[in-house]
């Protein structure tokens, strides 16, 4: 009975387990591990080539340097059923010091990030760089919790599944921790 539970189960694993594949894609590649957006304390810009969005994020957080983080980012062509990117800007800046919330306006996805440390604060500011497609963007937002859960962890996000981006992000601020 066993073996013929075994034969009858087999095909649909192989089945499912292909069909996961497609719309799997595996770990990003950085680039070299020492190869980061940003050095400590020092601003950064990073912005994905045109039609690309942001699909992992890696980050490292050292107390030493200023309680401050090297930043890391990979890219990936947007899914085609998006259609072309019509449009693309910066967006507010969100001030260090403070929290915040913020989402691409105008139902873009995240392209890039601008970042400026502020040793008085001990904090970076943050600007977005957004790009809107000729499609709009079939989405259910909400937030991930695959975040740092407390202040000094490393972070290494990645969306696993095609057709999930990344709008926005927030952020906590302590004047205790900095």
């Amino acid at each position: 009975m066993d073996l013929v539970l075994l034969c009858v189960f087999l095909p649909l694993v192989t089945v499912a387990w292909g069909q996961y594949s497609d719309y799997y894609y595996g770990p990003y590649n950085y680039g070299d591990n020492d190869e980061w957006a940003n050095v400590y304390r020092q601003g950064f810009n990073f912005q994905c080539p045109h039609g690309q969005v942001i699909v992992a994020v890696r980050s490292v957080f050292s107390k030493k340097e200023g309680s401050d983080r090297l930043w890391n980012y990979a890219c990936m062509p947007a899914s085609q059923s998006l259609g072309e990117p019509t449009e693309c800007w910066w967006e507010e800046i969100n001030r260090a010091g403070t929290e915040w919330y913020q989402t691409c306006s105008n139902n873009g996805l995240v392209a890039g990030f601008q970042s400026q440390y502020f040793p008085s604060v001990l904090d970076r500011e943050w600007q977005f760089y957004c790009c809107r497609y000729s499609r709009r963007c079939p989405y259910s937002c909400w937030l991930t919790t695959e975040y740092p859960g407390h202040y000094g962890e490393d972070m290494d996000m990645m969306m696993y599944t095609y057709d999930y981006y990344i709008r926005g992000a927030t952020t906590t601020f302590s004047a205790v921790h900095r």
